[in-house]
């Protein structure tokens, strides 16, 4: 791993009256550390799993739009990335430069991107541009063809566009990497397929705070398993509740 750990700036308190830190989890955050090469935010959506990878992303220096660092000044959509990532403290050992942090929400403007800047025949994402792929292509050649060893990954929700047998895929995908060693990947996601890479670090975020837990204590894992195991049950319970 290269990321250690993340925490609130030396004698820094927060005013849980204003954003970011009027959410929970992120209010109570005091030093999350990173002790396995894949590391999952889950919780349900606004708990801040996102808006801390996008500080973290900004604090190593990738574009908090998506990106890497060669994208930082000439891609931008958004300016909400100075909300978090200037009260964060990053611990290194050894510091990597090299790395991509990919927001589903805003992948078509990257795409865009990458259409008026490339020049090397999009080496970097199949050999065609991401718009001329389908979502989940474009999205899985960005995978395939610009993750490289010695780098870390940040990724907020990657499953966005990626069927069932696309999300294994990019497991194996994960594996290959990390199998060659010196690749951190650290992922904000709602995907129990994801969720389940074996030997994964599991980060709750919700109005508690931030705590690590087991796949099989994930309300994804929980939710989804009980769903395929008694569909018509749950299904029945789920539409009485509106009558």
């Amino acid at each position: 791993m290269f990321l250690k750990a993340v925490k609130l700036k030396d004698d820094f308190v927060p005013n849980q009256e204003h954003y970011p830190f009027s959410i929970p989890a992120l209010a109570q955050l005091d030093e999350l550390s990173f002790d396995h090469a894949v590391t999952f935010f889950v919780g349900e959506n606004g708990s801040g799993k996102s808006t801390l990878l996008e500080g973290i992303a900004d604090q190593i220096g990738f574009n908090p739009a998506g990106g890497s660092k060669q994208n930082f000044q000439v891609f931008d959509v958004h300016a909400s990335e100075s909300a978090l990532s200037e009260y964060l403290r990053l611990s290194w050992m050894p510091r990597v430069t090299d790395g991509f942090f990919l927001r589903a929400e805003t992948f078509y403007q990257f795409a865009s991107h990458i259409d008026d800047v490339d020049w090397t025949g999009y080496r970097d994402y199949g050999g065609k541009s991401l718009h001329a792929q389908s979502h989940g292509e474009s999205f899985f050649s960005l995978f395939q063809h610009r993750f490289k060893e010695n780098a870390i990954y940040l990724l907020d929700e990657p499953e966005a566009a990626l069927s069932p047998n696309r999300q294994l895929a990019f497991l194996r995908l994960m594996h290959d990497l990390l199998s060659k060693g010196n690749v951190q990947f650290i992922i904000a996601t709602h995907s129990p397929i994801l969720l389940g890479y074996p030997d994964a670090q599991i980060y709750h975020f919700d109005e508690t705070g931030i705590e690590s837990v087991a796949y099989t204590d994930t309300e994804h894992y929980q939710v989804t398993s009980y769903f395929l195991q008694h569909r018509e049950r749950m299904l029945e319970q789920l539409f009485m509740e509106d009558e």
